[in-house]
């Protein structure tokens, strides 16, 4: 195992002395970079990075062919943040809203107004626990904005400036996932990277990272 990662999938290194070049494979959550011996780590890693767009489509276009979650119906359960909610389609609404542990949407595209109601609710819970995460890193000062996103190719990410997103479906995984993916963001803002030092900031404050990774990886066409 190298530590690196693309999209949340680990990245394995093979090493060969009959190799000549470098090759990237990429299967269903699964990234294999094939190497001959005399190729250093640095090399590796820059090769890795020129070509993470691309292997991070790959993935995402898995993923797309993945079996969809059902469409929202009456009296389903809905995960939320640590909670299960209960959905009532009602036919007089025209927007979600909360009431008590039922959500109530219209019988109408519910699916879309599910949506819409999730990514406004888990936006200020995501900053928080960013923010959690970014102080007890000593990162606060270099924290931007927390935003809730919709994107195929990842669950989260970080930007140089500090800007973290994650993604609204996130709010349906079992919460240490959810914090292992905050946690994850927020340590790139000590190190833009999947380096040693990297991993040494996530492993401090959740030892068990591989067990919510793993997850995700099995289970995260299912949110």
């Amino acid at each position: 195992m190298s530590g690196w990662e693309v999209a949340g999938v680990p990245v394995t290194v093979k090493r060969s002395r009959r190799r000549r070049t470098v090759a990237l494979q990429v299967k269903p959550g699964a990234v294999t970079l094939y190497a001959p011996l005399r190729v250093s780590t640095a090399q590796l890693q820059a090769i890795l990075e020129a070509r993470r767009d691309w292997v991070a489509g790959h993935l995402a276009g898995y993923a797309a062919r993945a079996p969809e979650r059902p469409a929202a119906h009456h009296g389903q359960p809905l995960p939320f943040l640590g909670e299960t909610l209960t959905l009532v389609l009602d036919p007089a609404r025209r927007a979600a809203q909360r009431v008590g542990d039922e959500l109530h949407l219209p019988e109408r595209d519910p699916q879309a107004a599910l949506e819409r109601w999730t990514r406004r609710a888990c936006a200020e819970p995501y900053r928080l626990l960013v923010a959690e995460y970014a102080a007890g890193l000593g990162a606060a000062g270099r924290l931007g904005r927390v935003a809730v996103s919709n994107t195929r190719s990842r669950w989260g990410s970080c930007t140089a400036a500090g800007d973290i997103r994650l993604h609204w479906k996130l709010s349906r995984a079992p919460l240490p996932v959810l914090r292992y993916v905050a946690l994850h963001e927020a340590a790139h803002l000590l190190e833009l990277n999947h380096s040693p030092r990297y991993w040494a900031h996530v492993t401090r404050f959740m030892p068990d990272w591989p067990t919510h990774r793993d997850w995700l990886k099995t289970n995260g066409h299912t949110l």
